[in-house]
């Protein structure tokens, strides 16, 4: 009775007393309501998960839903490392891409480099209209730039858009570029274009951002008077950049050292680890200043017990001025010679007498701490008898004074000179010095 009464729900017979009667409409919604008979439909390009049923060397089967297994070809999982095909095992849930919904076996074609490539693709456009950053490894190079793997889509780095790239000849942006296959660069993505398979990526747009959060997030930590370690990023004729974390800062030529410098680099060279004393921060201008000198003692602090008026010390000479030369006593001070306090007789100009880079002899004749002062004569030192410079400063500040003598350098006025008279003592502040010999920037 049973087994009647099924055939004719099955097949819309008569049936025996009270079961009903199908028409072909039911049958067929009862056949498709039927779990047995439920898979889905798919189309080209379709991104699926499926179950894994069977992994083997030149296919992997793939339970997506459909009439019947999936499968993926070995040309379709190239992009699985040896270490991920053999983790892979039945059971377990994988995205892939359908290449044809059904081959003449029933079977649906499937990829699994095409559903990475995909997800890659999507997840890069999301990246990119975010504005983020991404990393990549470098697995090779052309003449025009970097080639970078991103789960097998390929992008590239033109060479202008690499830090690492120096400029010049040919030859060396080649050997730099092939020096950087391997490395994982963090990239910022200018150009992407799904359909044209093309990816354009940049290692300086990414740097600077970063650099720019990093900076903005340190100037709001930054206090004045504080110190930092930092590294020398860049050499200007005005200054050096200092990173201090994330940020440069400019020590300006001034703040380098308490000695005069002409420039940066006869002090510093990129790369140089310094300390650094942070003098201001200007979060609108997004400007770090900083001082080497200030992290430094101050050579001037001890100017008053070490130099005494009427004292014989040794110095070179650094620079000449229209109102005299400046003589460098020990690192970090110097102290003026005024031209009425180089010879005997009026000098016009110190470089009549003297060139930069001179050793002499000098006697200081003033001293002003607070200004950071010192007023020196040569005329004076010269005038002290070889015995006593001997006893002072040693035999080698006695050839000094014979060498200054015999280039005419003495401290009484040649025939047809007009002198000066010893007593005579012109202030040699009178004249405001260069700013690298003057006190704080």
């Amino acid at each position: 009775m049973v087994g009647q009464q099924i055939d004719e729900a099955h097949f819309g017979r008569q049936g025996l007393g009270s079961v009903p009667v199908m028409d072909d409409a039911e049958l067929f919604r009862r056949l498709l309501d039927d779990p047995s008979h439920d898979y889905r439909l798919f189309r080209y390009g379709d991104v699926v998960e499926g179950e894994v049923m069977y992994v083997g060397r030149d296919e992997i089967l793939v339970d997506i839903g459909g009439k019947c297994e999936g499968v993926v070809p070995s040309r379709e999982f190239q992009t699985l490392t040896p270490e991920e095909l053999g983790r892979l095992r039945p059971g377990d849930r994988i995205m892939v891409f359908v290449l044809q919904p059904e081959d003449q076996a029933g079977q649906a074609v499937l990829s699994i480099d095409r559903a990475r490539q995909e997800n890659t693709w999507r997840r890069l456009q999301e990246i990119f209209e975010a504005g983020g950053v991404i990393e990549a490894e470098v697995v090779n190079y052309n003449k025009g730039g970097l080639l970078v793997n991103l789960d097998g889509i390929r992008g590239f780095v033109p060479a202008s858009q690499v830090v690492a790239i120096r400029g010049g000849d040919e030859v060396s942006k080649q050997a730099d570029m092939a020096r950087m296959v391997g490395q994982r660069l963090k990239l910022k993505i200018i150009e992407i274009n799904r359909h044209r398979n093309r990816l354009i990526l940049s290692e300086r747009q990414a740097v600077q951002e970063q650099r720019d959060a990093m900076k903005a997030q340190l100037i709001e930590t930054l206090r004045e008077g504080e110190t930092r370690r930092g590294r020398v990023t860049s050499i200007a004729d005005f200054g050096a950049f200092v990173d201090i974390g994330g940020a440069d800062g400019l020590v300006h030529l001034s703040e380098i050292s308490w000695t005069r410098v002409k420039h940066p680099s006869e002090v510093l060279r990129v790369g140089d680890e310094v300390d650094v004393m942070v003098l201001s921060v200007n979060p609108e201008q997004r400007k770090i200043a900083l001082s080497i000198r200030r992290t430094q003692p101050e050579p001037w602090m001890q100017v008053a017990s070490q130099f005494q008026v009427g004292q014989l010390v040794r110095g070179t000479i650094t620079q000449l001025a229209s109102f005299g030369a400046f003589a460098r006593l020990q690192e970090g001070v110097e102290g003026l010679i005024h031209v009425s306090e180089l010879a005997g007789w009026r000098v016009e100009h110190p470089n009549e007498v003297l060139q930069e880079g001179d050793e002499v002899i000098v006697k200081v004749i003033r001293i002003d701490p607070a200004r950071r002062r010192i007023g020196l004569s040569l005329r004076r030192a010269l005038e002290v008898a070889d015995e006593e410079l001997e006893a002072v400063l040693g035999p080698e500040a006695v050839a000094i004074k014979q060498q200054l003598l015999a280039r005419g350098i003495t401290p009484y006025a040649p025939e047809g000179e007009e002198p000066v008279e010893a007593d005579v003592d012109i202030e040699p502040e009178d004249e405001e010095p260069p700013a690298e010999h003057g006190g704080d920037a």
